[in-house]
């Protein structure tokens, strides 16, 4: 019921954009004021939420690892699985964020059919399509840079050659493209097609998965299908990056789809789970070496403690404790 209702609702929001271009001519709210309030609400969200973030209390160092500790020097420890420092921390962060590594490591715990087994099941498949997602989704947005900036720099134009090294189709079908689409697929299909992952679903989850299958299909329509007038798509986001409102001329439907869409997803990015960029930096159970045992970790908030040293202990109760026979290290 939740993957209905989530394919409802983006369906609705493209039908809104249509018959509001189409029949309402509402151009200059789709194309500049909807996307303009977007940008703001998702600034300040994700702002909020990362200071959020910041100031939460960490009384304790609470690294999650599964690898021996640095302990005595002849015993190999595990720097990646239990940093023993900043570097062993900056090293275990990389692998999170660039290579997905919890998630390479990860196994379920599943019950085989027919028989009383436990058995333990990878998630390799679940790992490649996220690889897949995000690598091939930063490509993109590193291509539309070109729409944002007067002069094309270098590197984009790499990065575009690159991408369509296959050279397939005229205009070019970028791999990324491909990639991205496939990888949203499974994932959905995954949720649809697995009994547990079905049940624990919720609205949200579909809701953002069809809301980038919507923003990539309508990419696809524009570039390979209706063939939007890129000059004025280009000349309407510098607009949006100069702060001069400039309505695009010339352009289908499938353009203010996209950009409500696109707008849709910004807005909504500082109040979902999708917000885990900025996150994972700021998690104690990944951006912090497991030192409990060799450095004391003292909180900056605690009141200041007068403390006192074992000499200076065994000097007040030297006489209870040479009474009850324990042994001195003055004696």
């Amino acid at each position: 019921m939740g993957a209905v209702i989530s394919l409802v609702a983006v369906a609705g929001l493209a039908l809104v954009a249509v018959i509001a271009v189409a029949v309402g001519d509402l151009r200059f709210l789709i194309g500049v004021v909807v996307p303009g309030i977007a940008f703001v609400v998702f600034v300040v969200g994700v702002a909020c939420r990362v200071v959020r973030w910041g100031r939460a209390a960490v009384p304790f160092r609470i690294p999650t690892t599964c690898g021996q500790q640095r302990s005595l020097p002849w015993i190999r420890n595990e720097e990646l699985d239990n940093p023993s420092g900043p570097l062993g921390a900056i090293g275990r962060m990389a692998g999170e964020v660039l290579l997905f590594r919890s998630l390479f490591r990860n196994h379920r715990v599943e019950l085989s059919h027919g028989r009383e087994k436990v058995s333990y099941v990878a998630s390799k498949y679940l790992w490649a399509a996220a690889m897949a997602f995000h690598w091939s989704m930063l490509v993109i947005l590193l291509r539309h840079f070109r729409f944002f900036l007067d002069r094309v720099p270098a590197w984009v134009e790499l990065v575009q050659r690159w991408d369509g090294f296959f050279a397939v189709g005229v205009p070019v079908v970028y791999l990324t493209t491909v990639v991205f689409i496939a990888a949203l697929l499974y994932l959905l299909l995954r949720r649809l097609v697995d009994a547990k992952l079905r049940a624990i679903s919720l609205p949200t989850d579909y809701f953002a998965l069809y809301l980038l299958l919507g923003i990539a299909a309508s990419g696809v329509l524009m570039r390979h299908v209706e063939k939007v007038d890129i000059v004025q798509v280009k000349a309407a986001i510098a607009g949006w990056a100069s702060l001069q409102a400039v309505t695009p001329a010339g352009v289908g439907g499938w353009y203010f789809v996209h950009v409500l869409l696109v707008s849709v997803l910004l807005a909504y990015l500082p109040f979902s789970k999708l917000l885990h960029a900025p996150g994972v930096f700021l998690s104690p159970t990944r951006n912090l070496a497991n030192s409990n045992r060799r450095v004391r970790h003292v909180n900056p908030w605690n009141p200041p403690i007068v403390g006192r040293t074992y000499a200076e202990w065994e000097e007040e109760f030297h006489d209870k404790l040479k009474a009850a026979g324990y042994p001195l290290e003055k004696e």
